[in-house]
């Protein structure tokens, strides 16, 4: 299989029937194999009954994933890539904001060398305080502290290749990191333009309380991308940190008592100090234990801590 579309659906049903039909003329002439996977996370509206008879009426391109409650975007994101056979998978929204034609536009870009193409909603048609503002704001944040940088982390409409996805799981909010984590393994990114279309049938899905699930998201996301090899670096640092400035107001007070006879045990700088000492020594025990535990994860998987990209061999060795 050339390439797999992910679409996850939850409570689109007036909205199915139309992306199926524009799924189709957009990928029918494309010289490739195709598959369509829609993973209903829950419905209630009546979407699984039109799924169904999407899959009856096009089994060749169309498999069906059905959850038995609600577990959220990012979940059924996963499984799509799980039950999912292409070379390239594309992940599209199901409420026709994402437009399909632009699918074979990002394919022609992953053929130009590139192994991950982002969506970029640039004119984009929704509420400008509630759904434009925040994103921006989280766009800003993401891409600073990831290094990231792109203007739309949000834009479901992207293009992968297996290989650079296929590596982690997913959690919580974290589908809108996958560039991240496609870039930690030295994935070739690009961005461009997408159209954007005004929702037409049911509402959003999200609302602001998603902000504070994609800033705790973030932090994790920064963790298991810079420190999961070496936790001992991030938890090290801090408490060499922490240690350092205990040591440096115990200093500080000795002196003070040598030279102006102030006593030690009275001031609050000397409770200070003690504490900062005592947590950055348990916090470089806390980096050792973090670094057994990533040793045993790693050699009871065998899992490596590299990813391969080609491997050339000449023949006849």
């Amino acid at each position: 299989m050339d390439l797999s579309i992910v679409v996850p659906v939850y409570n689109e049903v007036e909205s199915l029937p139309r992306l199926h039909e524009a799924l189709c003329a957009a990928l029918q002439n494309l010289q490739r194999s195709w598959e369509v996977i829609y993973v209903d996370d829950g419905s209630r509206d009546g979407s699984v009954a039109i799924l169904e008879q999407l899959a009856a009426a096009d089994a060749s391109h169309v498999c069906v994933v059905l959850f038995r409650r609600n577990f959220g975007q990012t979940t059924a994101i996963a499984a799509g890539i799980d039950h999912a056979c292409g070379d390239v998978i594309t992940f599209l929204d199901a409420d026709l904001q994402n437009d399909p034609a632009d699918i074979p536009m990002l394919l022609e870009k992953l053929d130009d060398g590139y192994d991950v193409v982002s969506g970029w909603r640039k004119d984009r048609e929704d509420n400008a305080l509630t759904r434009n503002l925040p994103s921006h704001m989280a766009n800003w944040l993401i891409s600073n502290v990831t290094g990231v940088h792109l203007h739309d982390y949000g834009c479901t409409l992207k293009a992968y290749r297996r290989e650079v996805i296929t590596g982690f799981r997913l959690y919580g909010e974290m589908h809108r990191f996958i560039p991240v984590y496609a870039n930690s393994v030295g994935a070739k990114i690009l961005e461009v333009p997408v159209r954007h279309h005004a929702r037409q049938f049911g509402k959003s899905k999200y609302g602001l309380e998603r902000t504070l699930k994609v800033v705790l998201d973030l932090i994790a996301v920064q963790f298991l991308t810079r420190y999961s090899a070496k936790p001992i670096y991030l938890f090290g640092g801090g408490g060499i940190a922490m240690f350092a400035a205990g040591f440096l107001g115990l200093f500080f007070l000795v002196v003070r008592k040598l030279i102006l006879q102030v006593d030690i045990l009275t001031s609050p700088i000397f409770i200070i100090s003690v504490l900062l000492a005592l947590m950055g020594f348990q916090s470089i025990l806390m980096g050792l234990i973090a670094e057994l535990l990533v040793r045993t994860y790693h050699e009871s998987q065998q899992k490596a801590t590299y990813t391969v990209k080609k491997v050339i061999r000449a023949t006849g060795k």
